[in-house]
C-alpha cells in the first residue's frame, strides 16, 4: 500500500529568516495523523536566510541527519564529553550526528545574501545512552545520478553505506533524470518513505511532485522513475 503525502498538507513554520515544512509533527505544528513512519520521526524542508540560522540548543537520545539541496551551512557542535566539530558543507553534503547522552549544536548559512536550504531529518534511536559521535561526507552528482545510493545505513549490521546511525534504518540518495528509472526491494516486515526533494516522479504509477512523500507498507518492491530531473531521498526502515 502507497499513502501519498501531498506537499500541500504539510505543516510550516514561517519566521522572517526561516520557511519550515513539516511532513510529521514539529515544535507548534501538532497533527496527530503524521507524528511518525516507524522510527522516522521529522522530515523537515528548511529554507534559511543569509547570515542567519538556528543558534546553539541541545539535543539528547535522536539521529539527526542533514541533507543540503544549496547553498552552504556551516555545523558547530559540543558533545557530551567535551569534544568540537566544526564543518562548513554544500550541496550534496550529508551531516549525521547522534545526539545520545547529550549534544549542542547550531546550524548556520554562512552566506551573507544567499538562502540555504536543507532537509533536516530526525530517527528514534534503537535505545537511549549511545555515545554522541558526527560524521560528514560529500555525495557528488555523478555517484548518485541514476542509481539508488546508500548514503546513511545501520551501525549494528553490515552496511554500504558510509555515514552510520544506531538505528536499524538505511537512507538511499538519487538523483533522476528525466526516463531513468531506479527500482528498490523492501524485505518483508519493512516499511519504505520516499520523499521528492526537488523535481517529479512516478513512483508506481502514481505522480509525486516537489515536497511530495509516500509512505509504503506490505510492498514487496518499488519503482521510482523521473519525469523530470529529480532529486529523491528514499528511506528503508525495520
Amino acid at each position: 500500500m502507497i499513502t501519498v503525502r501531498p506537499s500541500h498538507t504539510r505543516g510550516q513554520s514561517k519566521w522572517s529568516w526561516l520557511d519550515s515544512k513539516h511532513t510529521f509533527s514539529f515544535g507548534r505544528y501538532i497533527d496527530r495523523e503524521h507524528v511518525s513512519f516507524r522510527s522516522l520521526r521529522v522530515i523537515n524542508d528548511d529554507i534559511v536566510a543569509g547570515g542567519k540560522g538556528f543558534e546553539p540548543h541541545p539535543h539528547e537520545d535522536m539521529e539527526i541527519i542533514s541533507y543540503v539541496v544549496s547553498g552552504r551551512l556551516a555545523h558547530k557542535d559540543q558533545m557530551e564529553d567535551g569534544s568540537r566539530h566544526a564543518h562548513e558543507s554544500g550541496a550534496g553534503s550529508v551531516q549525521v550526528m547522534s545526539a545520545g547522552r547529550g549534544v549542542t549544536h547550531s546550524e548556520f548559512n554562512p552566506s551573507p545574501t544567499e538562502a540555504s536550504r536543507f532537509i533536516q531529518i530526525w530517527i528514534m534511536p534503537d535505545r537511549e545512552g549511545h555515545d554522541p559521535m558526527y560524521a560528514q561526507r560529500d555525495f557528488s552528482e555523478a555517484e548518485r545520478r541514476n542509481k539508488l545510493v546508500p548514503i546513511v545505513g545501520p551501525r549494528s549490521k553490515k552496511t554500504d553505506a558510509p555515514l552510520l546511525i544506531n538505528q536499524d534504518a538505511t537512507v538511499y540518495s538519487t538523483l533522476l533524470s528525466p526516463g531513468a528509472k531506479v527500482g528498490h526491494t523492501i524485505a518483508k516486515g519493512r516499511g519504505v518513505y520516499v520523499q521528492v526533494v526537488r523535481g517529479q516522479i512516478d513512483l508506481d504509477g502514481k505522480a509525486l511532485g516537489e515536497g511530495d512523500g509516500a509512505a509504503i507498507e506490505n510492498e514487496g518492491s518499488i519503482v521510482l522513475t523521473g519525469t523530470t530531473d529529480a532529486d529523491v531521498l528514499v528511506f528503508d526502515l525495520a
